[in-house]
């Protein structure tokens, strides 16, 4: 089954992505392959001028695969992953994600990249992934770039889910809507205002200009933390013992090590 659905509207300058998997929006290997392997299909289109991403149903996504985490899998895993940041950056095409329900883990780090988030009120954003023994790392990255420190580890070492409001008030999204059906149109709105009026080319370079520094940094630091993550984290016991406890649902047991 195919987990990623394209819609090219405004007359093909904007390109709807949507997360399917009939469930929760896993980001499992097969769905973050297609998803990179469509973006990489888009350097060719050169009239697209913004790219939304968004989940089918009520949750944008529930994360990555913690079925995926394990030794024997993660490095796969996150290579895959961080394959999929690579071709959001090469594109340097806008982006917008637009977050429904919950949006958490590897989940919520794609919208994390994107230029821009709009959410409405249901949405519970976090990145719980040390209650699982383990690290999130392009959000170790792009959290501090956006919210500074103080609240990038804040939301990075306890884990703890913040709903719409607090995410706007720490300047983490951009705008939030009443509902899904609100944030639909006003996106539409936005999108006729801001972005169909200017030149598709121009906007790239405009991308690449402001992140200039921001995909600099994700270059050099996201091979740096792939190395700690695969060689050195998941080759700890509480790692394995996390995702061990997830998958069986019950509580951990750390042996600090």
């Amino acid at each position: 089954m195919q987990k990623v659905k394209v819609n090219y509207l405004f007359e093909g300058a904007v390109a709807q992505i949507i997360l399917d998997d009939g469930k929760a929006n896993i980001l499992d290997i097969q769905m973050m392959s297609e998803l990179t392997g469509l973006l990489a299909s888009m350097n060719k289109m050169p009239d697209i001028k913004l790219i939304t991403f968004e989940g089918a149903g009520k949750n944008f996504s529930f994360g990555a695969s913690v079925a995926e985490h394990t030794e024997e899998l993660s490095e796969k895993m996150l290579d895959t992953f961080h394959g999929l940041f690579y071709a959001i950056i090469d594109l340097n095409i806008p982006t917008l994600a637009k977050i429904s329900g919950h949006c958490l883990g590897g989940g919520f780090e794609l919208p994390l990249v994107c230029n821009f988030i709009f959410t409405d009120k249901s949405a519970r954003i976090g990145q719980p992934e040390i209650v699982l023994g383990v690290f999130a790392p392009p959000a170790s990255i792009i959290l501090p770039m956006k919210v500074g420190y103080l609240k990038a580890e804040e939301l990075l070492l306890t884990g703890k889910i913040i709903d719409a409001e607090e995410a706007k008030n720490m300047g983490l999204v951009n705008e939030v809507f009443e509902d899904k059906e609100s944030m639909e149109q006003a996106t539409n709105e936005w999108i006729e205002k801001y972005i169909l009026p200017k030149s598709a080319a121009s906007l790239k370079y405009a991308v690449g200009a402001v992140r200039l520094a921001f995909n600099k940094t994700m270059r050099e630091s996201i091979p740096v933390l792939s190395d700690i993550y695969n060689n050195q984290m998941m080759k700890s016991k509480d790692a394995n013992e996390g995702i061990k406890s997830f998958m069986e649902k019950r509580k951990p047991v750390w042996k600090n090590c």
